[in-house]
């Protein structure tokens, strides 16, 4: 990959549009702008509405055009961009004409990764931008958005800050005699430290939350066989998407969809009902069950009136379907519905909803770990505990551990970086990102 090269690609997304934004990257462009918009001096971040005319004079399109003047850009470089219209069409006849200018086609996540170099972005940023373009609810947006713009990163820098503070000064003092040292220095010391650990537990204890958020809350609907499952799934949903039969053992695999339930993005899954069988087929669809069960962040327990109900989780709500059929409802904390009738589901959604924000508990205003931060934190925490526990007074081995800390965080934002870091996390964006 060549940084020095002019790069193009759609930013605003694929398919048939009314607009397209097609973003061009590259060193000196302002002389090519000059020409693309036949206006000599041109002003930077000013709009041209011009027709975008190839090397013959024929026009491709009507076109608005907006030169950004590096260091002033979103790569740090020179960047144009052309707003057409978005007709499959339109955008195939720019590109070739790019292409006629010694222009190639961006790779997923290469202008960000300009703006990385360029010291645009860190790693967290970049990171937060992905979960943005990803997001589908509001909480994803806000938490996305977060991220994005700088509020992990302020976090991650401060720790790292410590960090190397901490290490500089414990391998400073062993330029002194302890006679030379102020009193409890050590003590003071392993306490900063403590505090670092404990500030990194405690976002590491929020991972799974903070995945909820990012990838959306597992719910699995279970229960024995005939209960409604699948017909509580469509009512959920608003639509059919699991057969209903009254034949016991219809629901043989697993069946999923995401719904949006106060912002928070929910991944329902109705499963196979659970019950002593001979059948193969059906076996693998309850061992799908017990799969998602293990995986599930809120359990829906579904049993109807004639069931004698088991004790309770705190992982699950205990919904007692075909309330139609009863004149009581006399088992407490259960929520009595009736999906085929629609009775009840509202308050289901609610109490849903409800047990969402407990199991977040706000962790889209926290740190958005993902799988690659979540592992340079957990070696972060280790070097902090080893650097606790193996010290033992000896500020050269404190001084080695916090050093190997304040490096785990330095992959997290990007400032100690290695090939493999940087192709995952960009991989992540799409073209014109």
């Amino acid at each position: 990959m060549n940084n020095n090269d002019t790069i193009f690609a759609v930013s605003s997304g694929h398919g048939k549009s009314g607009v397209a934004v097609i973003r061009i990257s590259g060193n000196d462009l302002k002389n090519f702008a000059e020409k693309l918009i036949g206006c000599t001096p041109l002003v930077p971040r000013h709009t041209y509405f011009k027709n975008l005319c190839d090397e013959t004079g024929e026009i491709i399109d009507q076109c608005v055009i907006i030169y950004f003047a590096a260091p002033h850009s979103f790569t740090g470089t020179d960047v144009i961009e052309i707003h057409s219209h978005g007709a499959p069409a339109v955008i195939n006849k720019i590109f070739d004409f790019l292409k006629t200018k010694n222009m190639r086609l961006a790779t997923p996540g290469e202008f960000s990764r300009r703006a990385f170099y360029a010291g645009k972005m860190d790693l967290t940023d970049v990171d937060g931008l992905a979960a943005l373009l990803d997001a589908e609810t509001d909480i994803q947006r806000k938490s996305a958005l977060r991220s994005m713009m700088g509020g992990d990163g302020e976090t991650y820098n401060a720790w790292r800050n410590d960090m190397i503070e901490i290490s500089a000064y414990a391998a400073a003092m062993l330029d002194y005699s302890p006679d030379d040292l102020p009193a409890n220095i050590y003590e003071r010391v392993i306490e900063k430290t403590k505090k670092l650990y404990s500030e990194i537990s405690n976002a590491l204890s929020r991972y799974k939350t903070a995945r909820a958020i990012r990838g959306g809350v597992n719910i699995a609907i279970i229960g024995e066989t005939n209960v409604g499952k699948s017909s509580l799934f469509n009512a959920i949903l608003g639509t059919s998407r699991a057969i209903v039969s009254d034949i016991p053992g219809t629901t043989r695999d697993v069946v999923s969809a995401s719904v949006d339930m106060g912002g928070y993005l929910v991944n329902l899954s109705d499963t196979a009902g659970l019950r002593e069988t001979s059948d193969t087929v059906e076996k693998i669809g309850i061992d799908r069950t017990h799969d998602e069960i293990k995986n599930a962040d809120l359990i829906i327990h579904v049993i109807t009136p004639n069931d004698t109900p088991n004790n309770v989780s705190s992982g699950e709500l205990l919904v007692i379907n075909k309330c139609d059929t009863t004149n009581t409802q006399n088992i407490k904390n259960a929520i009595y519905v009736s999906a085929k009738n629609n009775i009840g589901v509202d308050e289901l959604v609610k109490t849903i909803t409800s047990k969402i924000r407990e199991i977040t508990d706000g962790s889209e205003s926290g740190l958005m770990i993902n799988a690659r931060t979540y592992e340079l934190l957990k070696t972060a925490q280790s070097e902090l505990e080893n650097a606790i526990e193996k010290s033992d007074g000896d500020y050269d081995i404190l001084s080695e551990h916090v050093r190997y800390a304040a490096d785990a965080i330095g992959k997290i934002l990007g400032t100690i970086s290695t090939a493999d870091i940087l192709d995952a996390t960009f991989s992540q964006l799409c073209l014109g990102k």
